[in-house]
């Protein structure tokens, strides 16, 4: 299914949008980054999928993979960390914080009664977990009754003390924000609400990493920039950057969503930051997410071209496909979530009037990017049909081949 946004615009970059999120905060989040041991240094992979855009009747089609951003396995490393730097900045701004050392660690006696709480899915959780130990300070996360057992294994494995509710994830960011008041604790979110938009800010600036780096990477400016949704904060942050950067001339944004999580394509149809119809239960676990955020919608709305709904069933597909690499294409892992930017191109091009109203035709340079690993080994082999060690292998056998 897909909608259009009547509200997107090709214009310049808007001032009161970059107020919010501007290529200069981005870079100075990749700078302080830099410093973390758990962020690799060298840019994550480009790939070119050129089998994989033949068969679409595409001219380019490329994935950006963030599965290798981080030991974490996903682009949550880069948001969750920038938020939580900012936070200690300013309510530590007598004592001159230095980014580079504070991720170093050199701040731990000073931070050590500081307690930073959120609500997640997964990979924020763990990102939150992991900076908050670099930092050192404590870190609580609540986790809502779909999120795997695994998956909660994972966060506490960097120290988090967990908190389970019985409730959808939106229940969970709810309570989080009631622990937080009555803790005296701070939350750092990756989305939004009344009142709350700070920290979903300084997530969101983060993530304008991954963009800059594509903007080192191409070779020329893609055409279309295939983007999940979830509550829109990945979406913003990359979208936005692109759209300062290359300002009328931006490339066409194409959210994509699972059907019973369509919070932004709802907001599409409503003319505002709305919640989902559906159950909101997915396979695609860092997508399923009831509400979009109002800050990120603030960009999303004017920018976001178009909002497609994939099945589960088409994520799923598109994890295989990634997995065993289109022709000569090299095998990437691609998790649930990871892989439903590809997923909404394939459904996209196998309906010819879906893709004629988008665009994709002989001419499109496509970008996607793959926003995380296997985060949860054995739903990924679970679903792909073998191990994420198997694939991987496949990779580094296939760069083998091309170096030789």
């Amino acid at each position: 299914m897909l909608v259009s946004n009547p509200k997107s615009r090709k214009i310049a970059y808007p001032a009161d949008l970059r107020a919010i999120l501007n290529i200069e905060a981005a870079s100075e989040s990749r700078a302080w980054l830099a410093n973390w041991p758990l962020i690799n240094r060298a840019s994550t992979p480009l790939w070119n999928l050129a089998d994989a855009a033949a068969q679409f009747g595409i001219a380019r089609l490329c994935v950006k993979d963030e599965s290798v951003r981080s030991p974490l396995g996903s682009f949550k490393a880069l948001g969750a960390p920038i938020a939580l730097a900012r936070l200690v900045m300013r309510h530590w701004h007598a004592h001159d914080i230095d980014p580079k050392r504070l991720f170093e660690g050199h701040y731990a006696r000073l931070l050590a009664n500081l307690t930073v709480i959120s609500a997640t899915d997964g990979n924020h959780g763990k990102a939150l977990a992991a900076a908050a130990r670099s930092f050192g300070c404590e870190c609580v996360i609540v986790l809502h009754a779909n999120v795997s057992e695994e998956r909660e294994q994972a966060i506490a494995a960097y120290g988090a003390r967990i908190v389970r509710i019985a409730g959808n994830y939106d229940e969970s960011v709810d309570h989080a924000a009631k622990l937080a008041q009555s803790n005296g604790w701070h939350v750092v979110s990756d989305t939004s609400y009344e009142g709350y938009e700070t920290m979903p800010r300084d997530v969101m600036q983060g993530y304008g990493v991954i963009a800059a780096e594509i903007v080192e990477q191409q070779d020329a400016p893609f055409t279309h920039v295939f983007l999940q949704g979830g509550v829109g904060g990945l979406a913003a942050g990359v979208a936005s950057y692109l759209w300062e950067r290359h300002g009328e001339a931006r490339p066409r944004f194409i959210v994509v969503e699972p059907v019973q999580a369509d919070c932004l394509y709802r907001s599409a149809i409503e003319g505002k930051a709305a919640k989902s119809t559906g159950s909101v239960d997915s396979v695609m676990a860092g997508l399923a997410c009831g509400e979009a955020s109002p800050l990120a919608w603030r960009v999303l709305e004017r920018c976001i071209d178009d909002f497609v709904l994939i099945e589960d069933s088409d994520a799923v597909d598109a994890m295989k496909a990634l997995a065993q690499g289109v022709g000569h294409d090299v095998p990437i892992v691609a998790g649930e979530s990871g892989a439903a930017g590809f997923a909404g191109l394939a459904v996209s091009m196998r309906d010819r009037r879906l893709a004629r109203s988008l665009g994709l035709d002989g001419n499109a340079r496509v970008l996607v990017i793959n926003t995380e690993g296997a985060t949860a080994p054995s739903v990924y082999a679970q679903l792909a049909g073998e191990s994420a060690a198997d694939v991987s292998k496949r990779q580094r056998d296939w760069l083998k081949r091309g170096v030789q």
